[in-house]
């Protein structure tokens, strides 16, 4: 997807009213005489007893003459000491002293301050959107979540409405279907939920740290038949085995519950998802012919597996 000049606006407008917020275009950050720049190297100098100025430096992603002069003023200031590696004249190692463990107390004491005063001032509704949205920051621009970076879970309040909104969402965006779509999976939610049978059906989040990657539901198509429904894995999660782990839990707990196949319902477009389902045992039996739903012309196929 091609970012437009509205969408570069955006983010820049988001970081230069970020770094107001965090105080980063003051004179000091939290009320001291150092830079944000200079703050950081304090903070990730004090993470360890001792480390090699170039792996600081690739760390931080510094220039190698910008941060010599820092260190080298910090070397005057009395917060760290500089000399050569054991071995290596080449090779030098930097360390606070304890002036410099003493500075880095006092920024991460005023750091800590300043953002519980930030948050204390919202309400518990807008302090929990900030967290997650701060979340999904971390993981979009950071690195995916590990293979085994999850678990999964029942539902919990506000997982219904999560699916039916997610599924909107991700719908739109990636196959452009219309707000039906969003309309029949609150449906079949509803469903769930009106005539639940807790020993034939069930549901899962997938979850990392406290946020949802992903869902599925197991519930009753015929007497002996399963139905795998609304399996979706959000986008920064996929390729982890989020995916894999739901299908996996929704088949063994049909076999479980005493279910003899289990099927399920998908388009042509959901190629990804054809993988999985093929991994897990499922085969295609029926491709359906093409109907005009959702705002799109849909593909439909079917796909089971004993059990």
């Amino acid at each position: 997807m091609e970012a437009t000049r509205e969408d570069v606006g955006t983010v820049r407008a988001f970081n230069r009213f970020y770094t107001g917020v965090i105080g980063v275009l003051g004179e000091g950050l939290v009320r001291s005489p150092y830079s944000l720049t200079e703050a950081r190297v304090i903070f990730e100098l004090a993470q360890r007893e001792a480390g090699e100025v170039l792996a600081l430096r690739r760390a931080l992603g510094l220039d190698a003459g910008y941060l010599s002069r820092m260190l080298a003023r910090f070397e005057t200031d009395g917060l760290v000491a500089r000399e050569r590696a054991p071995g290596d004249a080449r090779r030098q190692i930097v360390r606070l002293t304890p002036r410099g463990r003493e500075v880095f107390a006092m920024l991460d004491e005023r750091s800590v301050a300043e953002i519980r005063e930030l948050l204390d001032g919202l309400d518990p509704a807008d302090h929990r959107r900030l967290l997650a949205a701060m979340r999904t920051v971390q993981d979009v621009l950071g690195e995916r979540p590990r293979r085994d970076g999850f678990a999964l879970r029942p539902l919990r309040p506000g997982d219904l409405g999560w699916v039916v909104e997610r599924n909107g969402a991700l719908y739109d965006v990636e196959c452009g279907w219309d707000r039906t779509y969003e309309a029949l999976v609150a449906s079949v939610v509803a469903d769930y939920v009106r005539g639940h049978d807790p020993e034939r059906e069930n549901a899962w989040i997938a979850e990392s740290e406290g946020e949802r990657l992903g869902a599925v539901f197991c519930v009753r198509r015929e007497e002996g038949v399963a139905q795998l429904r609304l399996l979706h894995v959000e986008p920064r999660a996929r390729g982890t085995g989020v995916g894999a782990a739901l299908v996996a839990e929704c088949v063994d707990f049909a076999a479980k519950a005493g279910y003899g196949e289990i099927m399920l319902w998908t388009t042509a477009l959901q190629r990804p998802a054809h993988r999985l389902y093929e991994r897990a045992g499922f085969v295609l039996e029926e491709r359906e012919a093409p109907e005009e739903r959702f705002g799109d012309v849909v593909h439909g196929q079917v796909w089971r597996r004993k059990l």
